[in-house]
């Protein structure tokens, strides 16, 4: 069981068949939530409507069953607000000196596994109690359960996320090794609820099967992410997938593939081993030594070609985060009640555990991280400052990272990268919402505060753009100046989605519950 996981893994992007198993617990039916009402109103908030506008308020938001219908000036900043405004009659939220923003949108997450977090429950609770509204599952789960937790979040018929359901080539259906079979596949998923490909890049999966399936999945009306694995890359590297015309790339793998200055595969130590994970992570932050400058012509030519092919970046930053400061990493403030002790066990220094590879992790390694993320950050930057879209995804349930915590993290580090908190804000949902509605040619119906828009909110008592650190679930520590003690405040009031009202804060109750009763079995040091 311990090794599960990393063994699928290992199997998916070597391109092996793994062998069947059993699959994550689908939620309990929901009992959380009130709603969604014949008509809501929240009233006297300051909103944040998504679109890079800047904040504006008090504004009352009306809301008829799962639609914002109107969105009406309150009142004068600075003056009371006047009573009994209208509409009369109708449920309210009061949300007075609050803050309202779109539900978020997690484009890279995945729903844990057997070994270390086996209910889907623990993981949607986290997202929710977060503000995210929206998942991409890349995948959550494997083909059947995700495609039924998919319908059944659609129906509110769990507490969950709105979920996008991606899946490997072949999931649920079998190997896939020409492009006919590859194309085959993605007309197969198109009928059985699948909303998009991952690609891993792996030794099957050829650039001549890939190529197949994207211009098939673009037929379908499906979208495409790749994890351009080291195993592959030098096949297929970032620019190349993108002249495929792959939707999004995840991670940073591919683009500095793409930059080398001197041959076109990295330059590995020559005992290197992909499958010491030791090595496949240390090396990653070597390659920042070996590709181009930022701002050189080279730098600039590959941003505007990715741009030009429409490419999505999706750097999933706070995943490797720890990478760089493990001691930080480790000692968060959310491990002690949040972590599921599996998942904290997991999580421990392991030769078997997927990301768990700190078992000589040296100041060395952190400064080539820490220099490695100086470049990256940089080139998703300027990426974003060309008009290239950039999405946030977490790929939390690794590395020392925890779903919904992560992704707040994801956050704070696109700030880190250049961007300004209403751009921050931006990616996190108009520009999510984009990516996964363009490839069935729609137009997205969450992502930003508008007349006609689903009612997918988050209501803060704080304001995020002035520290994003206020959404975490655990809060921030503050000094209250009448008692001269810290204290914590913040996290999220209230998420809402299609219209119904989640409790946050009763959500991480909920799995503090969850954590503390597996603890009576399993007991975790956290340090």
């Amino acid at each position: 069981m311990k090794r599960m996981f990393a063994t699928a893994l290992l199997a998916v992007t070597l391109g092996a068949a793994p062998a069947p198993e059993r699959d994550l617990n689908p939620a309990p039916a929901r009992s959380e939530g009130r709603g969604p009402f014949p008509k809501l109103v929240i009233r006297g908030a300051t909103l944040i409507d998504g679109t890079g506008s800047p904040p504006l308020g008090p504004v009352d938001i009306v809301i008829e069953n799962n639609r914002i219908t109107d969105i009406l000036i309150a009142g004068t900043p600075g003056l009371p607000l006047a009573a009994n405004r209208p509409p009369q009659g109708a449920e309210e939220l009061d949300a007075t000196g609050m803050y309202v923003l779109p539900g978020f949108v997690d484009t890279h997450v995945h729903g844990g596994d057997l070994t270390k977090a086996p209910d889907l429950e623990y993981a949607y609770k986290l997202w929710l109690g977060h503000g995210v509204t929206t998942v991409r599952g890349v995948p959550l789960a494997g083909a059947a359960v995700s495609a039924s937790e998919k319908a059944r979040s659609a129906r509110n018929a769990i507490t969950a996320p709105r979920i996008f359901n991606y899946q490997t080539l072949g999931s649920g259906w079998g190997r896939v090794d020409s492009p006919a079979k590859a194309r085959e596949w993605v007309r197969w998923a198109a009928k059985n609820n699948i909303d998009g490909i991952k690609f891993f890049n792996r030794s099957e999966e050829t650039p001549e099967i890939i190529g197949a399936a994207i211009d098939e999945a673009k037929k379908q009306g499906l979208g495409t992410v790749a994890h351009l694995s080291q195993t592959g890359v030098a096949q297929l590297d970032a620019v190349e997938a993108g002249r495929l015309g792959l939707g999004t790339v995840t991670h940073f793998y591919g683009h500095f593939e793409s930059l080398l200055k001197d041959g076109t595969i990295q330059s590995f130590p020559t005992d290197y081993n992909y499958l010491n994970e030791y090595d496949r992570f240390g090396q990653v932050a070597a390659i920042a030594a070996q590709s181009v400058e930022p701002g050189s012509p080279e730098w600039w030519a590959y941003l505007e070609e990715q741009k030009k092919n429409g490419v999505v970046f999706d750097p999933t930053l706070t995943i490797y985060n720890a990478n760089r400061d493990l001691m930080r990493a480790r000692t968060a403030d959310w491990h002690r009640d949040y972590t599921l002790p599996a998942l904290w066990n997991f999580y421990q220094a392991s030769r078997e555990n997927h990301g768990s590879y700190f078992y000589d992790w040296t100041t060395a390694d952190e400064v080539r991280w820490r220099q490695f993320y100086t470049k990256f950050q940089r080139l998703i930057g300027d990426y974003h400052r060309i008009g290239g879209r950039v999405t946030t995804g977490s790929d939390s349930g690794f590395i020392y990272q925890l779903y919904g915590f992560g992704y707040i993290q994801e956050l704070e580090l696109l700030q880190e990268a250049g961007f300004t908190p209403l751009e921050v804000v931006q990616a996190a949902t108009r520009d999510g919402a984009r990516t996964l509605t363009e490839p069935k040619g729609q137009a997205p119906e969450f992502g930003t505060v508008r007349r006609g828009m689903l009612a997918d909110l988050v209501i803060v008592p704080e304001n995020p753009l002035a520290n994003f650190k206020v959404l975490y679930g655990t809060g921030r520590l503050r000094l209250n100046p009448s008692s001269g003690k810290q204290e914590r405040a913040g996290g999220v009031r209230w998420t809402i989605k299609d219209g119904i009202i989640y409790d946050a804060p009763a959500l991480l109750a909920r799995v503090r519950a969850m954590v503390a009763e597996a603890e009576k079995t399993n007991p975790k040091v956290v340090p």
